[in-house]
């Protein structure tokens, strides 16, 4: 039985096909899941961060499980009989803080903060960078030149002291914006998309300027399409896989910003767990109360190390070059 053409493509770079060798056509979701599923330690932090997102939602279900107290629960059995809290045992599995509260329950309640802070930062971010890097790119002249002008001036400043200092100025009386921006996870939410936006505005502000001058924009130009649809329906898809890529990335960035701003004791304020607070709770006394700083430590090392390691796998599984 024959084969037309039309059904018959060559294989693109990246696959054990031999040279010249005919192959059923595949999409380009096929073709990324391929790439995808060859590298086994971005499925492997796949399967982490999957098994992290259900467990940071399902945290109370999880906490009752193991029969742990809440967060914020104080044991009076959670002192030995030097009044130094108990380590990790049959009654509490990561031990207790020096406030007598389960640092287990703690740890996974502190997996919503990192999360929502990540993800929920990145996604404004990504917003507010996509739409700056859009109107520089393509409408050039004077627009490109003021935007990427006070790019330039927000990325002079150092991250952390400007991340300091913004939430500082926010965590004091009844936040900023009249209001409107909270102390504790909305101030550390808004730092995040402040810092964070310019970093994707030149990268979509780089791939504008070359995408306007390919033929298919110069082809819709011709049309008659206009600069909206132009913009939505050529541009920004072609923009997907470098801003997926990148936000990626940018989420462990963002997790250990906010813990860096609640270890400083600006981010995220008390009781709410969260890692970076944890940690800087327990730095006084590592020396005798370990298990406050290692599990929660070890949570955020292997939460940002797995966004990392998927967002490599998504760079090379997105660009073809990459997976030969």
């Amino acid at each position: 039985m024959s084969i037309g053409a039309s059904e018959l493509l060559r294989e693109p770079g990246g696959f054990d096909a031999p040279p010249g060798s005919l192959v059923a056509g595949r999409s380009p979701l096929v073709l990324f899941w391929a790439r995808l599923r060859r590298d086994r330690a971005a499925l492997v932090a796949l399967i982490a961060i999957v098994v992290l997102v259900l467990v940071a939602i399902c945290a109370p279900l999880v906490v009752a499980l193991f029969g742990a107290p809440g967060p914020n629960a104080v044991d009076a059995n959670a002192m030995d009989a030097f009044g130094a809290p108990k380590g990790p045992g049959a009654g509490a599995l990561f031990g207790y803080d020096s406030l007598g509260r389960d640092v287990f329950s703690r740890t996974v309640y502190g997996a919503r903060v990192s999360l929502l802070v990540g993800v929920g930062g990145t996604a404004i971010a990504v917003v507010l960078g996509v739409v700056v890097g859009l109107l520089a790119g393509f409408y050039r002249g004077w627009v490109d030149t003021l935007l990427s002008r006070f790019v330039d001036v927000l990325l002079s400043f150092p991250i952390l002291l400007l991340a300091l200092g913004i939430a500082s100025a926010c965590s004091l009386g009844k936040g900023c914006v009249g209001g409107a921006i909270k102390p504790g996870l909305g101030t550390v939410l808004l730092v995040v998309a402040i810092i964070n936006w310019t970093y994707i505005a030149r990268i979509v502000r780089g791939q504008v300027l070359s995408l306007r001058e390919r033929d298919f924009v110069a082809a819709a130009r011709v049309s008659g399409a206009s600069d909206a649809t132009i913009v939505f329906r050529e541009i920004l898809p072609n923009l997907i896989a470098p801003v997926i890529v990148y936000a990626t990335l940018l989420v462990p960035q963002n997790i250990l910003l906010e813990a860096a701003l609640s270890f400083l004791g600006v981010g995220i304020t008390p009781p709410t767990a969260s890692w970076g607070a944890m940690i800087a709770d327990a730095a006084q006394n590592f020396d005798t109360q370990w298990w406050y700083m290692v599990f929660p430590g070890a949570a955020l090392l292997l939460t940002v190390l797995s966004f990392n390691l998927l967002g490599d796998g998504l760079r090379d599984a997105l660009d073809p070059r990459r997976g030969r």
